[in-house]
Order: structure tokens, then sequence, then C-alpha cells
């Protein structure tokens, strides 16, 4: 293993000292919805748009796509096409059968969503890996972490044979069909581990086997990392974590922002930590952050064609769906500081295919990219805007200052006296003054969002802090069925969801329910 390592830590600091020839972002992506055509033309999904049709309008091929295909949601997809897979049916949006789905509720649905996986999609997802391993040459990684194991909090390897497909988690399909040299040699926990179904179970077998590796990189869901990791340190008597791991020193994150997180961290981690974001889904692997201090850079000719969709009122309503016919851009036509809903074209047989996630540019020439949050999770009850980005940054700005971990959060848009009010959930086990908690948060949101800072003087009359046991978030995750590595807590609860939160808090306060985790 020394040896492997040493030649990938080698062949990336060769490959840095050249100057790959690169095609223009537009070039790239013009080319890769073009082979998605080609590929799908003769599936039912093609047929049924013409493919065949639009690939004759050479030079106006990206136009006629756009006009011919209709924006899809997931109910679109599956409850016209996707359902169809499951059935064992060929060539329904993509050429051949589909092997795997995986398993998906997001943090908005409560129903399991599934999402067509394919040997294509696959191999996508492993040249974005091995993209991703390129660019660490551009991070001050030490070459010996190369040779060490890295540690993937995922979802289980164990998929569930449903007749002529297999189901389960992206990140355990991902698990289970990656390279078998690092399978044997670098990936923790390993086979025998990550194929336990109960994610409670994985954690405990973790937390006991932590010392007998020697872990240089973790990757994982922030919270979940947080809660293996501070166990680890419980079980084995130690308060830093490089007493168990000395070589531990790169952590790549993904699913939620990291800044919530980012006090807990240092607690855990110390300063000498390279943090590294990436962008995965179910539906595929989209990028990777490719420098330190840069964004997210989408990879762009990797069988994913991409669409940007402005996150205004043309093009959305109040809850956040899209509207008929919305204005949609390709990659050369963005700017930098705009809100927009990713659409994705893929090798799975996703078209025009709403993901749900709201990002904007921060570097458009680099094609780097931040999550700012998700098209249902954000507020705007009369005008405030405040999106799950500038949540994020209140959280990490007041957990500085008040010198708090705060392990968890949700926010609610409620009716305060025929006007309005925000309702925050915090999770945090130690002491805080919930008067002190309010007003530093609803400052700092008033510094970060000038829409927000207007309305606090007119329609939005009061901003209400209720501090809950950490433990509480968890155990509605539990009780809801979403206790796994790849579940996340939602950072904006409406409607139902907001009212089984509610009630769920209500009972545990009168001790209807019990702490159970």
């Amino acid at each position: 293993m020394a040896i492997l390592g040493s030649l990938i830590a080698r062949s990336l600091q060769v490959r840095k000292k050249f100057n790959l020839p690169v095609a223009t972002p537009q070039v790239y992506q013009r080319y890769t919805l073009k082979q998605l055509l080609d590929r799908g033309q003769y599936t039912s999904f093609g047929k049924h748009y013409g493919f065949g049709e639009i690939l004759s309008r050479e030079v106006d091929f990206v136009k006629a796509f756009k006009e011919r295909v209709p924006v899809h949601t997931y109910s679109d997809m599956y409850e016209q096409w996707w359902h169809r897979c499951q059935k064992g049916e060929e060539n329904v949006s993509w050429p051949g059968k589909v092997k795997y789905f995986a398993l998906s509720s997001g943090t908005s649905e409560s129903a399991s969503k599934h999402i067509p996986v394919t040997q294509d999609m696959i191999r996508s997802i492993k040249k974005v890996g091995f993209k991703q391993l390129y660019s660490m040459a551009n991070f001050n990684i030490r070459p010996a972490s190369f040779t060490k194991g890295v540690l993937m909090l995922g979802g289980t390897t164990s998929l569930f044979e449903r007749g002529d497909y297999y189901e389960g988690d992206m990140s355990g399909i991902s698990a289970k069909n990656m390279p078998r040299w690092m399978s044997s040699f670098l990936y923790k926990p390993g086979q025998k581990i990550s194929k336990k179904t109960q994610w409670e179970e994985r954690i405990k077998m973790i937390v006991e086997k932590a010392p007998e590796w020697d872990v240089a990189t973790i990757c994982g869901v922030p919270a979940w990392v947080q809660i293996v990791l501070e166990r680890v340190m419980a079980r084995h008597g130690v308060d830093n974590i490089h007493q168990i791991w000395p070589n531990l020193n790169v952590y790549i994150h993904g699913g939620v922002s990291i800044e919530p997180y980012r006090q807990a961290f240092n607690n855990i981690f110390g300063p000498d930590m390279t943090y590294i974001e990436t962008y995965m889904a179910s539906e595929g692997s989209f990028g990777f952050q490719a420098r330190p201090g840069g964004g997210i850079k989408l990879v762009l000719n990797a069988s994913i064609f991409y669409e940007f969709v402005p996150f205004n009122s043309e093009n959305f309503d109040d809850d956040g769906n899209i509207k008929p016919n919305p204005t949609a851009y390709t990659i050369s036509e963005v700017k930098e500081g705009v809100d927009y809903a990713v659409l994705l074209t893929t090798c799975s047989g996703a078209w025009r295919y709403m993901i749900g996630d709201v990002i904007h540019f921060t570097n458009a020439a680099e094609h780097e990219i931040a999550i700012t949050g998700r098209t249902r999770q954000f507020l705007s009850l009369c005008g405030e805007h405040l999106s799950v980005d500038n949540m994020n940054k209140a959280i990490q700005t007041v957990s500085k200052q008040l010198n708090i971990n705060i392990r968890e959060f949700t926010v609610c848009g409620v009716k305060h006296e025929n006007l309005f009010a925000h309702k925050w959930y915090i999770g945090c086990d130690e002491p805080v003054d919930t008067e002190t908690l309010r007003t530093l948060i609803d400052k700092t949101l008033c510094s970060l969002n000038d829409d927000y800072e207007v309305e606090r003087t007119s329609a939005l009359k009061e901003v209400f802090v209720e501090v809950l046991p950490s433990n509480t978030f968890l155990n509605y995750m539990k009780a809801t069925g979403k206790h796994n590595a790849m579940s996340k807590f939602p950072r904006v609860l409406k409607g139902q969801q907001m009212q089984d939160w509610q009630n769920y808090v209500a009972k545990i306060q009168q001790k209807e329910l019990p702490q159970v985790w």
C-alpha cells in the first residue's frame, strides 16, 4: 500500500507540471449534449421528443433541445418514464436496462425517490473522482496521506434485489463499484462493516475499530462526521482525534454547508486540516473544490449537461415550484452572483431534470459555484428573501461569537399579530441565553440581507428562538425514517413538515415521547 500511495503522490506532482490542453466550457457542454442526444435518440423518451430531428439542426440543436423538451421534476420523470424501468422495460429514457436505483429522500420529501443509476453514470462518477484526485495536487496535502486510509461515512453497500434491479444508497452503489485497489487497500471501514444495513450498528463498529486504522482522509456529511468523531474520542478517552489518527489531515465534505459546523470541527481537528467541498447527489457527481479558496468547480465533460434557471418570481412560484417554460441559460451565459436553480441532463436518462439545488457562480470563467440552498428551502413570507446560505452564515457567526456548538437548526415562517415572524429551532447542548442568541441571529441577518433588514421594520414583526437538546433533531430523523449517513435535517420547514415537527417538539416537551438517542 505504501508503494501504491507513493506512486499516486508522485504522479500527481508530475501531472501538476504539465499544462494539459482544455476546451472552452461552451465546447465541452455542446459536445456533451450532442453525445447524450445521440445515445438517447432511439429510446422511448428520445422518440417522443424527436431527438433525431433535434440533432439534424446542427447549429441550433441546443436551442431546439430547450424548445422541444420541457423541464421535468422528479415526479414528472418517475410517473411518465422511470417507473417503467423498474418493471424491466429497456430503452425507456436511456439505452438498455437500468441495473441500479438510488434511494433518495433528500431533505424535503418523506417518501423515497428512486433515481436510475446506469453503468454510464457509474463511469461518469469515477471520471469525476479521478479528476478530483488529480486536483489534490493543488492543495498542501502531505504526500504520505496517499498511502493511508480513507474513511467514507456513507450509506450501506448492501443493495436490495427488486426483481429486475437493485436499489440502495447512492454512496453505497458508488462504494460497491469503486476500483478494486482502493477497496482492498485504502477504503475504510471496509466492505464487511459497510454491508451492515443499520447505520447505528455501523457507527458502533467504526468507533470500536478506529484505533486499528491509519486514516488520513475522511469523507461524509458534516453532522454525521461530527457525531462519529466525537464518539470515537469519547470511547477511547482522548480529547483530540489526532491522538487516534495522527495522519488525518483531509476532510472531504458535501451535502450541506460546512459553515454551521466550522467551530466544532476546529475543536476536533485543530488548525492543520485541509477542507475540500464536493457536489454529489443521487443523480450524479457534479464537481469539487479544485483549488484552495475556490468554489466548487463543475466538471463539464462527464456526460452531464447543465442549464441554469434564474431563481426569481418570473420562473418560480411562492412555494419554490418551477413555472412552465422558464428561462434557462447554458454555462457560457451565466453571470456571477445570480441565484440559479440547476437543471440536469444526464447519462442516467434524466432530461432537463430539476434537481432542486440553488447555486450562484463565484467565478464564472472557472465555472466555480457555491450552493446557496434549495428551491423549496427559503423563506420569503413578505419579501425578506432569506436563503439557506444566509442562515448558515448567521449560525456560523453566532457560534463563533458566543463560543457555542450549534449542532443543528431549522427555521419556520409563521403568522404573528396579523403579520409574520420567523421561528428558529436551535440544537445546542451548552448553556446559552436565548435572548442573546435571538438578538445576534437577527442582527447578523440584517447585515447579510438588505431585504430582510427592510422587512424587519415592517411586515416581519418578530423573530423567535427555541433552544432544544441536539438529540431532539436526531430522534426526529429516526422517527421519520431518515436515520442514515446521507440524511440531512431540512433548514426550512413548511406546510405539513412544519406541522409534524412542531407536534413532535410539543410531545417531547410534554414528555409524551422519550428522548431515545
